[in-house]
Protein backbone atom coordinates (compact mmCIF):
# COMPACT_ATOMS: atom_id res chain seq x y z
CA UNK A 1 0.00 0.00 0.00
CA UNK A 2 1.63 3.49 -0.89
CA UNK A 3 1.38 5.77 0.90
CA UNK A 4 1.22 9.70 0.27
CA UNK A 5 1.11 13.39 2.04
CA UNK A 6 -2.01 14.90 1.79
CA UNK A 7 -2.49 18.64 1.89
CA UNK A 8 -2.57 17.84 5.95
CA UNK A 9 0.62 16.90 5.84
CA UNK A 10 -0.57 12.74 7.02
CA UNK A 11 0.54 9.75 5.39
CA UNK A 12 -2.77 8.42 3.23
CA UNK A 13 -2.73 5.72 0.49
CA UNK A 14 -3.40 5.85 -2.93
CA UNK A 15 -5.76 2.90 -3.14
CA UNK A 16 -8.19 1.24 -0.39
CA UNK A 17 -10.00 -1.95 -1.09
CA UNK A 18 -9.16 -2.10 -4.30
CA UNK A 19 -10.34 1.29 -4.92
CA UNK A 20 -8.39 4.65 -6.18
CA UNK A 21 -8.28 7.57 -3.82
CA UNK A 22 -8.22 11.05 -3.55
CA UNK A 23 -6.03 12.65 -0.80
CA UNK A 24 -7.25 15.67 1.17
CA UNK A 25 -6.73 18.77 -0.62
CA UNK A 26 -8.68 21.42 2.22
CA UNK A 27 -11.26 22.00 3.42
CA UNK A 28 -14.05 23.60 0.75
CA UNK A 29 -11.01 23.20 -1.82
CA UNK A 30 -12.30 19.69 -3.43
CA UNK A 31 -15.41 19.93 -6.08
CA UNK A 32 -17.56 16.89 -7.56
CA UNK A 33 -17.95 16.27 -10.80
CA UNK A 34 -20.35 13.93 -12.39
CA UNK A 35 -23.87 12.47 -11.52
CA UNK A 36 -25.81 10.98 -9.14
CA UNK A 37 -25.85 7.12 -8.57
CA UNK A 38 -28.21 5.02 -9.15
CA UNK A 39 -30.11 1.67 -8.46
CA UNK A 40 -31.79 -0.28 -11.15
CA UNK A 41 -35.60 0.51 -12.68
CA UNK A 42 -37.77 -2.25 -11.34
CA UNK A 43 -41.43 -3.17 -12.72
CA UNK A 44 -44.57 -2.94 -10.59
CA UNK A 45 -45.50 -6.00 -11.77
CA UNK A 46 -42.56 -8.22 -10.57
CA UNK A 47 -44.12 -7.01 -6.89
CA UNK A 48 -47.18 -8.69 -5.67
CA UNK A 49 -50.32 -7.00 -6.72
CA UNK A 50 -52.06 -6.89 -3.52
CA UNK A 51 -49.04 -5.15 -2.56
CA UNK A 52 -48.16 -7.48 0.30
CA UNK A 53 -44.38 -8.40 0.11
CA UNK A 54 -43.55 -10.61 3.49
CA UNK A 55 -41.95 -13.31 3.26
CA UNK A 56 -41.44 -15.62 6.34
CA UNK A 57 -37.74 -15.24 7.62
CA UNK A 58 -34.70 -13.28 7.53
CA UNK A 59 -32.56 -16.25 5.78
CA UNK A 60 -35.49 -16.64 2.72
CA UNK A 61 -35.15 -12.95 2.38
CA UNK A 62 -31.46 -13.07 1.87
CA UNK A 63 -32.36 -15.49 -0.55
CA UNK A 64 -34.92 -13.84 -2.52
CA UNK A 65 -32.50 -11.02 -3.00
CA UNK A 66 -30.17 -12.41 -4.48
CA UNK A 67 -27.38 -11.94 -1.64
CA UNK A 68 -23.99 -13.51 -3.05
CA UNK A 69 -20.23 -13.49 -2.45
CA UNK A 70 -18.16 -10.15 -2.12
CA UNK A 71 -22.04 -7.95 -2.20
CA UNK A 72 -22.27 -5.02 -0.20
CA UNK A 73 -25.24 -5.17 2.90
CA UNK A 74 -25.39 -1.89 4.56
CA UNK A 75 -27.67 -1.33 7.69
CA UNK A 76 -28.41 2.00 10.14
CA UNK A 77 -28.08 2.30 13.95
CA UNK A 78 -31.04 3.99 15.06
CA UNK A 79 -31.35 1.34 17.86
CA UNK A 80 -27.76 1.93 18.56
CA UNK A 81 -26.14 -0.21 20.89
CA UNK A 82 -29.77 -1.93 20.94
CA UNK A 83 -29.31 -3.55 17.28
CA UNK A 84 -30.90 -6.78 17.51
CA UNK A 85 -30.98 -7.66 13.72
CA UNK A 86 -27.24 -7.60 12.31
CA UNK A 87 -26.13 -10.78 14.06
CA UNK A 88 -29.11 -12.54 13.03
CA UNK A 89 -28.76 -11.32 9.63
CA UNK A 90 -24.84 -12.14 9.27
CA UNK A 91 -25.89 -15.82 11.24
CA UNK A 92 -28.16 -16.36 8.31
CA UNK A 93 -25.34 -15.72 5.80
CA UNK A 94 -23.12 -18.06 7.34
CA UNK A 95 -25.47 -20.74 7.08
CA UNK A 96 -26.30 -19.96 3.31
CA UNK A 97 -22.44 -20.22 2.52
CA UNK A 98 -21.81 -17.34 1.82
CA UNK A 99 -18.42 -15.04 1.97
CA UNK A 100 -16.06 -11.89 1.42
CA UNK A 101 -19.21 -9.70 1.99
CA UNK A 102 -18.61 -6.02 2.71
CA UNK A 103 -20.62 -4.44 5.67
CA UNK A 104 -21.36 -0.81 5.43
CA UNK A 105 -23.06 0.32 8.66
CA UNK A 106 -23.80 3.45 9.43
CA UNK A 107 -22.42 2.49 12.44
CA UNK A 108 -21.57 -0.85 14.49
CA UNK A 109 -21.71 -1.01 18.24
CA UNK A 110 -20.40 -3.21 21.06
CA UNK A 111 -23.52 -5.45 20.61
CA UNK A 112 -22.44 -6.65 17.35
CA UNK A 113 -19.16 -8.16 19.06
CA UNK A 114 -20.67 -11.08 17.78
CA UNK A 115 -20.00 -10.58 14.23
CA UNK A 116 -16.05 -10.92 14.87
CA UNK A 117 -16.29 -14.48 14.30
CA UNK A 118 -17.89 -13.87 10.57
CA UNK A 119 -15.29 -12.03 9.74
CA UNK A 120 -12.51 -14.46 11.22
CA UNK A 121 -14.37 -17.40 9.23
CA UNK A 122 -14.33 -14.97 5.89
CA UNK A 123 -18.20 -14.05 5.84
CA UNK A 124 -17.66 -10.39 6.15
CA UNK A 125 -14.36 -8.85 4.42
CA UNK A 126 -14.42 -5.98 6.33
CA UNK A 127 -16.21 -3.26 7.38
CA UNK A 128 -17.12 0.50 5.87
CA UNK A 129 -18.89 2.69 8.49
CA UNK A 130 -17.79 3.94 12.41
CA UNK A 131 -16.84 1.08 14.71
CA UNK A 132 -17.04 1.39 18.23
CA UNK A 133 -15.83 -0.90 21.05
CA UNK A 134 -14.99 -4.82 20.40
CA UNK A 135 -15.53 -4.11 16.69
CA UNK A 136 -12.61 -0.77 16.39
CA UNK A 137 -9.93 -2.91 18.38
CA UNK A 138 -10.20 -5.92 16.40
CA UNK A 139 -9.84 -3.99 13.39
CA UNK A 140 -7.25 -1.81 15.08
CA UNK A 141 -5.37 -5.21 16.30
CA UNK A 142 -5.35 -5.78 12.01
CA UNK A 143 -7.19 -8.58 12.42
CA UNK A 144 -9.73 -7.79 9.58
CA UNK A 145 -9.10 -8.71 6.04
CA UNK A 146 -9.53 -5.15 4.27
CA UNK A 147 -9.57 -1.81 5.26
CA UNK A 148 -11.69 0.05 7.62
CA UNK A 149 -13.20 2.97 5.74
CA UNK A 150 -14.65 5.57 8.17
CA UNK A 151 -16.72 8.45 7.37
CA UNK A 152 -19.30 11.13 8.84
CA UNK A 153 -23.16 10.54 8.74
CA UNK A 154 -22.76 13.26 5.95
CA UNK A 155 -20.11 11.29 4.19
CA UNK A 156 -21.75 8.59 3.76
CA UNK A 157 -24.86 9.58 2.11
CA UNK A 158 -22.24 11.33 -0.12
CA UNK A 159 -20.37 8.19 -1.03
CA UNK A 160 -23.72 6.39 -1.75
CA UNK A 161 -25.44 9.26 -3.70
CA UNK A 162 -21.72 9.69 -5.78
CA UNK A 163 -21.47 5.75 -6.52
CA UNK A 164 -18.11 5.42 -4.65
CA UNK A 165 -19.99 3.14 -2.30
CA UNK A 166 -22.93 0.64 -4.28
CA UNK A 167 -25.13 -0.97 -1.73
CA UNK A 168 -26.30 -4.51 -3.25
CA UNK A 169 -28.45 -5.37 0.06
CA UNK A 170 -29.85 -3.13 2.70
CA UNK A 171 -31.24 -4.51 5.96
CA UNK A 172 -33.89 -1.89 7.20
CA UNK A 173 -34.76 -2.15 10.88
CA UNK A 174 -38.07 -0.60 11.29
CA UNK A 175 -40.23 -0.30 14.82
CA UNK A 176 -43.50 -0.13 12.67
CA UNK A 177 -44.45 -1.21 9.05
CA UNK A 178 -46.69 -2.22 6.92
CA UNK A 179 -47.02 -5.22 4.34
CA UNK A 180 -46.13 -3.17 1.42
CA UNK A 181 -42.93 -2.12 2.96
CA UNK A 182 -43.33 1.35 4.13
CA UNK A 183 -42.14 1.76 7.41
CA UNK A 184 -41.31 4.52 10.72
CA UNK A 185 -39.30 4.86 13.77
CA UNK A 186 -41.70 6.65 15.65
CA UNK A 187 -43.96 4.37 17.20
CA UNK A 188 -44.48 0.55 18.26
CA UNK A 189 -43.18 -1.47 20.84
CA UNK A 190 -39.59 -0.58 19.88
CA UNK A 191 -39.77 2.61 18.72
CA UNK A 192 -36.52 4.32 18.11
CA UNK A 193 -37.28 7.91 16.97
CA UNK A 194 -36.48 8.10 13.13
CA UNK A 195 -35.09 6.18 10.61
CA UNK A 196 -33.22 9.14 8.57
CA UNK A 197 -29.96 7.26 8.24
CA UNK A 198 -31.53 4.37 6.62
CA UNK A 199 -32.99 6.83 3.87
CA UNK A 200 -30.06 6.55 1.23
CA UNK A 201 -30.01 2.80 1.65
CA UNK A 202 -33.67 2.41 0.78
CA UNK A 203 -32.97 4.97 -2.13
CA UNK A 204 -30.21 3.53 -3.80
CA UNK A 205 -29.53 0.20 -2.54
CA UNK A 206 -30.41 -2.49 -5.73
CA UNK A 207 -32.88 -4.31 -3.16
CA UNK A 208 -33.94 -3.62 0.27
CA UNK A 209 -35.46 -5.43 3.28
CA UNK A 210 -37.53 -4.11 6.28
CA UNK A 211 -37.45 -5.67 8.90
CA UNK A 212 -39.82 -5.15 11.64
CA UNK A 213 -41.81 -6.03 14.83
CA UNK A 214 -45.04 -4.02 14.37
CA UNK A 215 -46.24 -5.21 11.21
CA UNK A 216 -49.84 -2.74 10.80
CA UNK A 217 -52.69 -2.70 7.79
CA UNK A 218 -51.07 -1.00 5.28
CA UNK A 219 -51.02 2.11 5.35
CA UNK A 220 -48.08 2.44 8.01
CA UNK A 221 -48.16 6.21 8.79
CA UNK A 222 -46.31 9.00 9.15
CA UNK A 223 -44.03 6.85 6.71
CA UNK A 224 -40.36 7.73 7.30
CA UNK A 225 -39.01 4.76 4.54
CA UNK A 226 -41.37 4.48 1.06
CA UNK A 227 -42.69 1.05 0.41
CA UNK A 228 -41.87 1.68 -3.16
CA UNK A 229 -38.21 1.36 -2.45
CA UNK A 230 -38.60 -1.84 -0.82
CA UNK A 231 -38.35 -5.16 -1.95
CA UNK A 232 -39.29 -7.31 1.00
CA UNK A 233 -40.82 -7.66 4.40
CA UNK A 234 -40.19 -9.75 7.42
CA UNK A 235 -41.81 -9.55 10.67
CA UNK A 236 -39.87 -10.51 13.90
CA UNK A 237 -40.11 -11.44 17.33
CA UNK A 238 -38.11 -7.78 18.18
CA UNK A 239 -36.17 -5.73 15.99
CA UNK A 240 -34.26 -3.84 18.58
CA UNK A 241 -34.20 -2.92 22.39
CA UNK A 242 -34.73 1.20 22.27
CA UNK A 243 -34.01 1.30 25.99
CA UNK A 244 -30.10 1.08 24.64
CA UNK A 245 -30.42 3.93 22.60
CA UNK A 246 -28.89 5.57 25.78
CA UNK A 247 -25.50 4.75 25.74
CA UNK A 248 -22.57 5.96 28.19
CA UNK A 249 -21.81 8.57 25.90
CA UNK A 250 -25.59 10.12 26.23
CA UNK A 251 -25.78 10.48 30.02
CA UNK A 252 -25.24 13.95 31.75
CA UNK A 253 -22.35 13.86 33.68
CA UNK A 254 -22.04 14.51 37.14
CA UNK A 255 -18.01 15.23 37.32
CA UNK A 256 -17.87 18.49 38.73
CA UNK A 257 -14.65 19.49 36.47
CA UNK A 258 -16.84 18.50 33.25
CA UNK A 259 -20.11 20.49 34.90
CA UNK A 260 -17.88 23.56 35.08
CA UNK A 261 -16.64 22.96 31.54
CA UNK A 262 -20.02 23.37 30.17
CA UNK A 263 -20.97 26.13 32.37
CA UNK A 264 -17.69 28.10 30.37
CA UNK A 265 -18.91 26.90 27.25
CA UNK A 266 -22.48 28.67 27.96
CA UNK A 267 -21.31 31.74 29.56
CA UNK A 268 -18.66 31.92 26.28
CA UNK A 269 -21.89 31.27 23.94
CA UNK A 270 -23.72 34.18 25.93
CA UNK A 271 -20.15 36.55 26.02
CA UNK A 272 -19.81 36.32 22.61
CA UNK A 273 -23.18 37.08 21.56
CA UNK A 274 -24.12 33.91 19.70
CA UNK A 275 -27.23 33.73 22.12
CA UNK A 276 -29.79 36.13 20.98
CA UNK A 277 -32.99 35.99 20.01
CA UNK A 278 -33.60 33.52 16.68
CA UNK A 279 -30.21 32.27 17.26
CA UNK A 280 -29.58 28.01 17.06
CA UNK A 281 -27.69 25.66 18.49
CA UNK A 282 -26.55 22.29 18.33
CA UNK A 283 -24.95 19.76 21.08
CA UNK A 284 -23.13 16.82 20.59
CA UNK A 285 -24.54 13.57 22.50
CA UNK A 286 -21.47 13.56 25.07
CA UNK A 287 -22.72 14.01 28.88
CA UNK A 288 -20.44 17.64 29.03
CA UNK A 289 -22.59 18.81 26.16
CA UNK A 290 -25.99 17.95 27.42
CA UNK A 291 -24.99 19.74 30.57
CA UNK A 292 -24.12 22.20 28.55
CA UNK A 293 -27.55 22.56 26.70
CA UNK A 294 -29.19 22.98 30.28
CA UNK A 295 -26.59 25.65 31.03
CA UNK A 296 -27.91 27.41 28.16
CA UNK A 297 -31.43 27.09 28.80
CA UNK A 298 -30.95 28.73 32.35
CA UNK A 299 -29.06 31.86 30.83
CA UNK A 300 -32.10 31.71 28.01
CA UNK A 301 -34.67 31.52 30.50
CA UNK A 302 -33.21 34.73 32.36
CA UNK A 303 -32.74 36.46 29.32
CA UNK A 304 -35.72 35.72 27.87
CA UNK A 305 -33.97 34.86 24.43
CA UNK A 306 -35.54 32.48 22.17
CA UNK A 307 -33.96 30.01 19.51
CA UNK A 308 -35.28 29.57 15.98
CA UNK A 309 -34.25 25.74 16.02
CA UNK A 310 -32.08 23.01 17.67
CA UNK A 311 -30.37 20.68 15.70
CA UNK A 312 -30.29 16.71 17.48
CA UNK A 313 -29.34 14.54 17.63
CA UNK A 314 -32.65 15.08 20.27
CA UNK A 315 -32.75 14.47 24.25
CA UNK A 316 -34.72 15.28 26.46
CA UNK A 317 -33.45 18.16 27.47
CA UNK A 318 -33.63 19.73 24.06
CA UNK A 319 -37.67 18.58 24.31
CA UNK A 320 -38.46 20.15 27.53
CA UNK A 321 -36.81 24.09 25.51
CA UNK A 322 -39.45 22.78 22.65
CA UNK A 323 -42.26 22.27 25.06
CA UNK A 324 -41.32 24.89 27.35
CA UNK A 325 -41.15 27.57 24.09
CA UNK A 326 -37.36 28.15 23.63
CA UNK A 327 -37.13 27.33 20.20
CA UNK A 328 -39.41 26.54 17.35
CA UNK A 329 -38.36 23.54 16.18
CA UNK A 330 -36.19 20.24 17.02
CA UNK A 331 -34.52 19.26 13.40
CA UNK A 332 -33.34 16.01 14.23
CA UNK A 333 -31.13 13.71 13.08
CA UNK A 334 -30.86 11.00 15.37
CA UNK A 335 -33.41 10.44 18.43
CA UNK A 336 -30.74 9.94 22.03
CA UNK A 337 -33.56 8.88 24.46
CA UNK A 338 -37.33 7.89 25.41
CA UNK A 339 -38.50 11.16 25.71
CA UNK A 340 -37.09 12.65 22.36
CA UNK A 341 -38.73 9.42 20.67
CA UNK A 342 -42.34 10.74 22.15
CA UNK A 343 -41.52 14.07 21.13
CA UNK A 344 -41.31 13.24 17.91
CA UNK A 345 -44.22 11.34 17.93
CA UNK A 346 -46.33 13.76 19.02
CA UNK A 347 -44.87 17.26 18.74
CA UNK A 348 -45.68 18.68 14.96
CA UNK A 349 -42.11 21.17 15.78
CA UNK A 350 -40.06 18.12 16.53
CA UNK A 351 -39.06 17.48 12.92
CA UNK A 352 -37.32 14.36 11.52
CA UNK A 353 -34.46 14.71 8.86
CA UNK A 354 -32.06 13.02 7.48
CA UNK A 355 -27.98 13.43 6.35
CA UNK A 356 -29.37 14.56 3.03
CA UNK A 357 -31.24 17.67 4.81
CA UNK A 358 -28.43 18.01 7.09
CA UNK A 359 -24.79 17.00 6.26
CA UNK A 360 -24.21 16.26 2.44
CA UNK A 361 -21.41 18.35 1.10
CA UNK A 362 -22.20 17.29 -2.17
CA UNK A 363 -25.61 19.14 -1.97
CA UNK A 364 -26.95 21.96 -2.88
CA UNK A 365 -26.49 23.53 0.85
CA UNK A 366 -27.59 21.91 4.05
CA UNK A 367 -28.76 22.71 7.70
CA UNK A 368 -24.89 22.06 9.34
CA UNK A 369 -23.84 25.54 7.82
CA UNK A 370 -26.58 27.28 8.85
CA UNK A 371 -26.28 26.34 12.65
CA UNK A 372 -24.79 29.42 14.85
CA UNK A 373 -22.67 27.39 17.10
CA UNK A 374 -22.03 23.67 17.72
CA UNK A 375 -20.71 22.06 21.06
CA UNK A 376 -18.81 18.87 20.51
CA UNK A 377 -16.71 16.30 22.26
CA UNK A 378 -13.24 15.06 20.99
CA UNK A 379 -10.59 12.27 22.27
CA UNK A 380 -7.66 14.96 21.53
CA UNK A 381 -6.94 18.51 20.68
CA UNK A 382 -3.21 19.77 19.30
CA UNK A 383 -2.02 22.97 19.50
CA UNK A 384 -2.99 23.76 15.42
CA UNK A 385 -6.69 22.93 16.99
CA UNK A 386 -6.50 19.87 14.95
CA UNK A 387 -8.94 17.20 16.13
CA UNK A 388 -9.44 13.51 16.92
CA UNK A 389 -12.19 11.55 17.61
CA UNK A 390 -11.48 8.38 16.50
CA UNK A 391 -8.75 6.80 18.16
CA UNK A 392 -7.43 7.10 21.89
CA UNK A 393 -4.18 8.19 23.45
CA UNK A 394 -3.10 4.09 22.94
CA UNK A 395 -3.87 4.81 19.89
CA UNK A 396 -6.91 2.08 19.48
CA UNK A 397 -9.92 3.35 17.51
CA UNK A 398 -12.62 3.12 19.12
CA UNK A 399 -15.54 5.33 18.57
CA UNK A 400 -16.67 6.47 15.08
CA UNK A 401 -17.13 9.72 13.47
CA UNK A 402 -20.73 10.33 13.37
CA UNK A 403 -22.25 13.76 12.33
CA UNK A 404 -19.27 15.31 14.13
CA UNK A 405 -17.02 16.45 10.76
CA UNK A 406 -20.16 17.68 9.20
CA UNK A 407 -21.03 19.60 12.10
CA UNK A 408 -17.70 21.90 11.75
CA UNK A 409 -19.54 23.61 9.23
CA UNK A 410 -21.64 25.74 11.62
CA UNK A 411 -20.52 29.09 12.07
CA UNK A 412 -18.98 28.76 15.63
CA UNK A 413 -17.82 25.30 16.50
CA UNK A 414 -16.76 24.72 20.43
CA UNK A 415 -15.10 21.73 21.73
CA UNK A 416 -15.49 21.74 25.96
CA UNK A 417 -13.05 19.07 27.06
CA UNK A 418 -10.80 18.18 30.12
CA UNK A 419 -7.61 19.10 29.87
CA UNK A 420 -6.70 15.06 30.79
CA UNK A 421 -8.57 11.74 31.02
CA UNK A 422 -6.47 9.41 33.60
CA UNK A 423 -3.73 11.75 34.10
CA UNK A 424 -3.34 11.69 30.24
CA UNK A 425 -3.11 15.49 28.57
CA UNK A 426 -5.80 15.68 25.94
CA UNK A 427 -3.97 18.73 24.02
CA UNK A 428 -1.03 17.69 22.34
CA UNK A 429 1.50 18.61 19.98
CA UNK A 430 0.16 16.23 17.36
CA UNK A 431 -2.76 14.30 16.97
CA UNK A 432 -2.91 10.83 16.32
CA UNK A 433 -5.75 10.06 14.34
CA UNK A 434 -7.08 13.95 12.05
CA UNK A 435 -10.27 14.02 11.94
CA UNK A 436 -11.26 17.47 12.23
CA UNK A 437 -8.58 20.31 10.40
CA UNK A 438 -7.88 23.18 12.76
CA UNK A 439 -9.63 25.55 10.80
CA UNK A 440 -12.88 24.86 11.68
CA UNK A 441 -12.44 24.53 14.93
CA UNK A 442 -12.89 27.84 17.05
CA UNK A 443 -13.20 27.46 20.72
CA UNK A 444 -11.73 24.76 23.42
CA UNK A 445 -13.17 25.03 27.05
CA UNK A 446 -11.48 23.07 29.49
CA UNK A 447 -11.43 23.28 33.32
CA UNK A 448 -7.59 25.33 33.46
CA UNK A 449 -9.29 27.68 30.60
CA UNK A 450 -10.99 29.05 26.95
CA UNK A 451 -8.68 28.71 24.25
CA UNK A 452 -10.02 30.73 20.82
CA UNK A 453 -8.21 29.80 17.60
CA UNK A 454 -6.41 33.17 16.46
CA UNK A 455 -8.36 33.19 13.54
CA UNK A 456 -11.13 34.00 14.96
CA UNK A 457 -10.53 37.24 15.86
CA UNK A 458 -13.82 38.48 16.06
CA UNK A 459 -14.75 35.79 19.09
CA UNK A 460 -11.30 36.95 20.72
CA UNK A 461 -12.82 41.09 20.12
CA UNK A 462 -16.03 39.89 21.15
CA UNK A 463 -14.95 38.34 24.96
CA UNK A 464 -12.00 40.44 25.63
CA UNK A 465 -13.55 41.91 28.41
CA UNK A 466 -16.12 39.00 29.53
CA UNK A 467 -13.95 38.32 32.44
CA UNK A 468 -13.71 34.91 31.04
CA UNK A 469 -10.24 32.91 31.52
CA UNK A 470 -9.24 33.04 28.30
CA UNK A 471 -5.80 31.86 27.38
CA UNK A 472 -3.70 30.72 24.96
CA UNK A 473 -3.89 26.82 24.19
CA UNK A 474 -0.29 26.70 24.14
CA UNK A 475 -0.32 27.84 27.62
CA UNK A 476 -3.23 25.35 29.21
CA UNK A 477 -1.11 22.66 27.79
CA UNK A 478 2.06 23.87 29.64
CA UNK A 479 0.25 23.75 32.66
CA UNK A 480 -1.30 20.35 32.49
CA UNK A 481 2.13 18.55 31.94
CA UNK A 482 3.08 20.61 34.57
CA UNK A 483 0.57 18.60 36.63
CA UNK A 484 0.80 15.12 35.74
CA UNK A 485 4.64 15.18 34.91
CA UNK A 486 5.13 15.82 31.31
CA UNK A 487 3.52 15.15 27.45
CA UNK A 488 1.51 11.94 27.17
CA UNK A 489 3.55 8.98 25.58
CA UNK A 490 2.92 8.52 21.98
CA UNK A 491 1.08 5.29 21.07
CA UNK A 492 3.23 2.66 19.79
CA UNK A 493 1.97 1.90 15.93
CA UNK A 494 3.06 0.05 13.24
CA UNK A 495 3.49 0.94 10.06
CA UNK A 496 0.55 -0.92 8.61
CA UNK A 497 -2.97 0.94 7.20
CA UNK A 498 -5.67 -1.01 9.12
CA UNK A 499 -8.63 2.01 8.38
CA UNK A 500 -8.78 5.44 6.99
CA UNK A 501 -10.53 8.67 7.88
CA UNK A 502 -12.82 9.88 4.76
CA UNK A 503 -13.28 13.84 4.98
CA UNK A 504 -16.55 15.08 4.24
CA UNK A 505 -15.75 15.38 0.23
CA UNK A 506 -14.74 11.76 0.33
CA UNK A 507 -11.17 12.82 0.22
CA UNK A 508 -8.80 10.80 2.39
CA UNK A 509 -7.84 12.89 5.01
CA UNK A 510 -5.92 10.72 7.58
CA UNK A 511 -4.97 6.80 8.13
CA UNK A 512 -5.50 4.79 11.08
CA UNK A 513 -2.38 2.36 12.17
CA UNK A 514 -2.18 -0.89 13.40
CA UNK A 515 -1.06 -0.94 16.88
CA UNK A 516 1.71 -2.48 18.10
CA UNK A 517 1.67 -6.37 20.14
CA UNK A 518 2.16 -5.85 24.01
Amino acid sequence: MKLTKNTAGRRVPDIVNGVAQTPYKGAGKFAPTGTKAAPPIRAAQDYPADGDKRVPSIKEALERAGLADGMTISSHHHFRNGDLLMVPVFDAAAQLGLKNLRWFPSAAFPCHEPIIKHMESGVISHIEGSLNGPLGRFASEGRMNGTAVLRSHGGRWQAVQDGEVHIDLALLAAPTADPFGNATGDRGPSACGLLGFGLVDSLYADRSIVVTDDLVPFPCVPWQIMGQNIDYVVEVDQVGDPSKIVSGSTRLTRSPDRLYIAELTAKFVRAAGIMRDGFSFQAGAGGTALAFAIYLREMMQEAGVKARFIRGGSTKYLVEMLEEGLTDFILDGQTFDLEGVRSMRENPGHIDTSPFTSYNWHGKGNFASMVDVVVLGATEVDLNFNANVVTHSDGVMLHGIGGWQNCLASACTILPIPSFRDRIPIIVDEVTTLCGPGELIDVVVTERGIAINPLREDLIQATRRSGLPIKPLAQIKAEVEALVGGPPQKPALADEVIGIVKWVDGTVLDSVFKIEAN
